[in-house]
């Protein structure tokens, strides 16, 4: 069977030991509940033996504290080694601020985990007067969901363990080709050849390091969750799966932000003068390449896994034959919560790292010029750094108000959930506001010089310039998540038109579907123009760049409320597996259904701040060839009229309809294989399907189809972005690279929005169906209506969980690449490629 018996030296589980030498029957039995006289699906788990004290995962403690306790000590080193500098001095510098926002960040995460430890994995029945219920059904279910608990664990690993091994042999042979072509694009200058290979490295596996340290604390969460919603009151079961989503954004914004500060600390070594900075921060945006790609593959990977499983069990779990959601008999069921481990924690995960790294590197290299042209002979450090201190303020602001999720306001009814989880968006936008302006009178220069993207004149900037473009970028986020929020939440119009469609059938809920994406992607993208304009305005393209970190100053959170839905989602398959009663199901699908709407403002986030990094890191493409060419290529900015350049612009156009087609098709070709397996074990086990069945299903089979598509199919459109940039521009120069960068921009941002909220309003349309009574208009669970908002759902996972998401990674990892490629593309005939043909 695919449940495992854990061995008695694991300590994996949370507050339960296995009894050694205990024999299992290796036949499925029917057990009867003595109390109640019910029978359960799934068979039982050996007899445990409970430690004392709440219990805890102590081994992934002390890999977690292995992980912070490090970086901790290396910050202290690193300042107490810096020279000539006081320690007041150092505290107020905007390296004492970056340091402490990362240890303070990565300190808080820790104990985040630290509360969800001591939740003990064990069924209750807790309310106000009768506390413990400790009888036979609560020793029974307790020993079945430890048995689901681990099988998702070891799902859930066992992919990510295959996924990363493809993605370090790939990492490995990457770096050797950024080695040789940085170095000979440079005239062989082999330290910034390896200082860039370096950053790729370290960015690569630190975004490796975020997306697995998010799935174990998923994976460790959502049993807690699902048995803390057990509990009397809303607040319990809330906090656990909130703090789970803290931990991962705490401890990946800590991480990601003392990684990339010590890398440059380190590069300064040898870079020490001011007019070094520049290639200092050449180097650094390898370290934006390595997350992206990581992530490209997170996506794509985790999102086929995650969509092939979903799909293949609602069509014929649910559409088919009728069974529930996460039903135990549905043999795809464990695969699919697994997916949601996978796929929306640890490939989001990695995206939001990618993102984060690769709008700071971009805004550095556009900025090189506020330290190079300081006043100070030394240059300014800590005014170059100011895209760092943003990120280092939101930290600060995120954990403030993470207080008014888990202590000030607290949950303690089920529409409060929606309303605490917006307000931590709401509130963490609108004090970044008067945090980033402090930090932008005390770290920046009442008046500095920024040299133009174009026509080589140097700009004089203030303060509240830099601080305006930020605002811009934060307001304007929440502006299109909102919006997204009303094209996706059954709260509104929109998505409840889409459930009305589904009364004649599937075809109309596809055809209102679409155009609901199409509608939606509007006022988003005005709202991007909007700011693009007025940040390219005040401070040239390093606005733009400004504007995308504003976009991601509240990662923290953003990342808290992604993992918090996933976590939610995965407790409400627990609970349906393991036959609690169900007002826990009940209360977990209130949780994930909250948790649904404020993820897709978060991925309207998402999509806006891909759109600007992707702008900033073009404009860093065409400063990075101006400076290499001596002002000969770019010098007026990129002339869309240039034969090359127009062609490209077509083909870059057509970039993220080819990657969305390759990753639809992916998810089509699994979920068919899918559909395929989990109805030969309905043909050939017929029992199955009765209420109490006799016979077992074979999880491990659909497990090991999503795994292996997943790992096949991720391969060609992640190959396909990553050497597009990279051969145009070694065949055909600068100018192609410059259009094929411009058209993939203009699509992939309209399709990306219009696929996520397509997506999400079918999914939501059919939650609001299953709300309504039988009597009702649109006749409930079960009806024909319902069926036809399922076919929706279904053809919606891949536009919202795997296409859509992934054509953020598209725009960024096309610009950052030829970012890092930028001199080695104008060392072969100039700039005009291998064919010459400019």
């Amino acid at each position: 069977s695919f449940f495992v018996v854990v061995s008695p030296h694991d300590s994996r589980l949370g507050g339960v030991m296995p009894v050694k030498n205990v024999e299992r029957n290796p036949k499925l039995i029917s057990t009867m509940d003595p109390e109640t006289g019910g029978t359960h699906s799934l068979p039982p788990a050996p007899p445990v033996q409970r430690k004392s004290g709440g219990g805890g995962d102590s081994k992934f403690i002390r890999r977690l504290w292995y992980l912070v306790l490090p970086l901790i000590i290396l910050a202290v080193v690193a300042i107490i080694l810096l020279p000539d500098v006081s320690i007041v001095e150092l505290l107020l510098s905007a390296t004492g601020l970056i340091v402490i926002a990362g240890i303070v960040a990565l300190v808080w995460a820790f104990f985040q985990f630290l509360a969800i430890s001591r939740i003990d994995i064990r069924s209750q029945d807790v309310n106000e007067t009768t506390g413990l219920s400790s009888g036979p059904s609560d020793e029974l279910l307790t020993n079945r969901l430890i048995e689901i608990y681990e099988a998702i664990y070891v799902g859930a690993e066992s992919f990510l363990k295959a996924e990363y091994t493809v993605c370090t042999w790939f990492v490995i042979v990457f770096a050797g080709i950024i080695m040789a072509l940085v170095s000979w694009g440079t005239g062989w200058d082999m330290v910034r050849g390896f200082c860039t290979t370096l950053s790729f490295l370290l960015g690569a596996f630190t975004s490796m390091a975020s997306g697995y340290l998010g799935m174990k604390v998923a994976v460790y969460s959502n049993v807690r969750t699902t048995v803390s919603a057990q509990k009397a009151g809303w607040t319990p079961c809330f906090n656990v799966a909130f703090r789970a989503g803290a931990v991962m954004g705490f401890a990946l914004c800590g991480l990601g932000i003392l990684m990339l500060y010590f890398t440059m600390l380190a590069f300064r070594v040898h870079y020490s003068a001011p007019s070094d900075w520049v290639y200092l921060n050449e180097c650094i945006t390898g370290y934006g390449l390595g997350g992206s790609c990581i992530a490209m593959f997170g996506r794509v990977g985790g999102g086929i896994y995650t969509k092939a499983a979903d799909v293949g069990a609602d069509l014929v779990g649910k559409v088919v034959h009728g069974i529930p959601e996460d039903d135990p008999r549905n043999p795809a069921t464990i695969a699919d919560n697994v997916g949601d481990n996978v796929g929306d924690v640890a490939g989001m995960g990695s995206d939001l790292f990618g993102s984060f790294a690769e709008a700071t590197c971009a805004a550095l290299v556009l900025g090189t010029s506020i330290g190079v042209n300081s006043a100070d002979p030394g240059g300014d450090w800590d005014a170059m750094m100011f895209p760092l201190v943003i990120s280092a303020v939101g930290i600060f602001v995120c954990l403030f108000c993470s207080f008014l999720a888990t202590n000030i306001m607290p949950v303690r009814a089920e529409n409060q959930v929606e309303q605490v989880l917006k307000m931590q968006l709401i509130s963490t936008t609108f004090l970044t506001v008067p945090a980033v302006y402090f930090a932008a009178i005390v770290y920046l220069p009442a008046e500095f010089s920024l040299d133009s993207t174009m026509g080589g004149v140097a700009l004089t900037l203030h303060p509240w310039e830099t601080w305006l473009c930020v605002v811009m970028g934060a307001v304007g986020g929440l502006i299109i998540g909102l919006i997204t929020e009303y094209y996706t939440s059954h709260s509104y119009t929109p998505v409840r038109e889409v459930a009305n469609s589904c009364k004649t059938g599937a075809a109309t809920n596809m055809i209102y579907g679409i155009a609901l994406g199409y509608k939606s992607a509007i006022i988003p993208v005005l709202v991007l123009a909007l700011v693009i304009y007025g940040s390219f305005t005040l401070c040239d393209l390093y606005g733009v760049s400004l504007a995308a970190i504003g976009f991601l100053a509240n990662l923290a959170t953003g990342l808290t409320i992604d993992v918090y839905g996933p976590v939610c989602d995965n407790a409400g398959g627990i609970a349906e597996m393991a036959e609690l009663d169900s007002s826990v199901r009940d209360k977990t699908d209130a949780l994930d259904a909250a948790g649904n709407t404020t993820a897709a403002i978060g991925k309207g986030f998402a999509i806006g701040s891909a759109a600007l990094v992707s702008l900033a890191l073009f404009g860093a493409f065409v400063t990075r060839i101006r400076i290499a060419s001596s002002q000969t290529i770019f010098a007026n900015g990129v002339n869309m009229l240039e034969p090359l350049t127009f062609a490209f612009l077509i083909v870059g156009g057509m970039i993220p309809f080819a990657f969305a087609a390759m990753t639809m098709k992916s998810v089509g070709i699994a979920a068919m294989e899918m559909v395929m397996e989990v109805q030969r074990q309905f043909d050939e086990k017929p029992h199955l399907l009765d209420a109490n069945p006799t016979e077992r299903p074979d999880y491990d089979a659909c497990i090991a189809i999503s795994t292996r598509a997943s790992l096949k199919e991720m391969v060609p459109p992640g190959a396909m972005v990553i050497f597009t940039p990279l051969l145009t521009g070694l065949l055909f120069g600068v100018y192609a690279v410059s259009g094929l960068l411009v058209g993939s921009l203009v699509a992939s941002v309209q399709l990306a929005i219009s696929m996520s909220n397509s997506g999400g309003a079918w999914d939501n349309a059919k939650k609001y169906i299953e709300k309504q009574s039988p009597d009702s208009e649109l006749k409930g669970k079960g009806s024909d209506i319902h069926k036809a908002a399922v076919v929706g759902d279904t053809v919606g996972d891949p536009f919202k969980d795997t296409s859509g998401p992934a054509l953020n990674i598209v725009m960024k990892l096309m610009a950052v690449l030829s970012l890092v490629f930028a001199d080695t593309f104008y060392a072969l005939n100039n700039g005009g490629g291998l064919l010459n043909l400019s």
